[in-house]
């Protein structure tokens, strides 16, 4: 038995592995991928008869690892320098402004539908109006530098704001002067801890002489999430100043302080940390979707009563998100198409209390989201690089009759 699960467990990782190694040519995201194997291994473990426990407990311990991965990773990415402040400005508007927006919409829309409080109808729209980093990033890997930037910006920063915004709508019974500012208070507080903790984490990082450093310091960095968590503090601003500490250092030389840390030796080690910790969250991320898949059932997908609700909120997605485009003056394609939903989407709906939930927010719709904005981000960057392509073969023909 131990011999078969090290098989499968190994076999599984591996052709994750090929997944992503091959969706930059097959223009087919690695999360649709992923889940269509986990779906595959249910169905052949059901055909087979293979007694298999419940797994369902391991999901939201991956979505919480992943998601602090994720966001790591991300902000590992984030570059900030001058020549990213218009960048940077676009991102936190493409992130923020539709996601809030569209959660109100939604909320509303719901509240019409159902009786419903509009505070418990936000809770369950919130979750869905979140972009995905994690189908998102690995996504745009061969995309133009400044599409690819935009990306990673602003799904890593929806995937930020969302929770925040997430973890504001279900901490108060009303929403008033009082809830903003015991909210502002945390952030205040939650900044200072931050700071010093990522003082403290990059002490270690330059310090730590043995040979196992790096794995010590993620378990610390999810150790203070958690904690920070327990006494309801939004914790992925946590992360976030941590990565954006930790990918900037060449930037931080103009403060006389940071001398103190040895930049030239905190760089080197923040590059092998940063490499860990892509490594960890593409495990993470892997494990996760495959588990998800496997624990999707064929009557959630194909779940009619839910379908025109998901292909509604899909449509007024990408309808906000030309509208989010054109007013910031960028391109339409291919970002148009790159607004997934994914594991924070799960992960929120799976911390939201049962006797917050709205009945027709359920498995059904949550998976058909998913799917519906996977598919359409796969075909939009297929048609995007196939246009290209056509392009370019025009162009080099059009020199050489020249």
């Amino acid at each position: 038995m131990t011999t078969a699960i090290i098989i499968t467990f190994c076999s599984l990782l591996l052709i994750a592995y090929l997944f992503n190694l091959t969706s930059a040519r097959t223009k087919i995201p690695t999360v649709i991928l992923l889940l269509i194997l986990g779906w595959g291994i249910k169905r052949g473990v059901e055909y087979f008869e293979v007694n298999v426990p419940n797994l369902s407990a391991i999901l939201p311990v991956l979505a919480t690892a992943g998601l602090i991965l994720i966001v790591l990773e991300g902000s590992l990415e984030l570059r900030l320098n001058k020549s990213k402040i218009r960048l940077i400005k676009q991102s936190i508007l493409g992130a923020l402004v539709p996601m809030v927006g569209l959660s109100l919409l939604l909320a509303y829309v719901f509240s019409l539908v159902g009786e419903y409080s509009f505070l418990q109808c936000l809770t369950n729209a919130v979750p869905l109006c979140i972009i995905s980093s994690a189908i998102a990033v690995p996504s745009v890997a061969n995309l133009s530098e400044f599409d690819r930037e935009f990306v990673i910006y602003e799904s890593s920063l929806s995937d930020i704001l969302g929770v925040l915004f997430f973890n504001f709508v279900i901490m108060y019974e009303s929403i008033g002067a009082s809830s903003f500012g015991h909210f502002s208070i945390q952030l205040v507080a939650i900044v200072i801890v931050s700071f010093i903790a990522t003082l403290g984490l990059a002490l270690l990082i330059r310090k730590i002489d043995h040979h196992v450093k790096f794995i010590p310091i993620i378990l610390l960095v999810i150790l203070i999430y958690t904690i920070l968590k327990v006494y309801h503090l939004p914790a992925l601003i946590f992360i976030l100043i941590f990565g954006l500490f930790i990918g900037n250092v060449d930037q931080l030389r103009w403060f006389a302080w940071i001398d103190r840390f040895k930049l030239e030796v905190l760089e080197s080690e923040s590059e092998k940390f940063k490499d860990l910790t892509i490594e960890l969250a593409f495990l993470v991320r892997a494990l996760f979707f495959i588990l998800f898949g496997f624990l999707l059932e064929t009557a959630d997908i194909l779940n009619i009563q839910t379908l025109a609700w998901s292909i509604g909120i899909v449509a007024l997605f990408f309808l906000v998100r030309s509208l989010q485009l054109k007013l910031s003056g960028l391109s339409f394609k291919p970002l148009l198409f790159v607004a997934p939903r994914g594991l924070i989407t799960i992960l929120l709906f799976l911390s939201i209390l049962p006797e917050q939930q709205i009945p027709f927010v359920n498995n059904s719709l949550i998976i058909q989201i998913i799917l519906l904005t996977a598919i359409v981000m796969a075909v939009g960057i297929m048609i995007t690089d196939t246009e290209e392509e056509s392009e370019t073969i025009e162009e080099v023909t059009s020199e050489e009759n020249n």
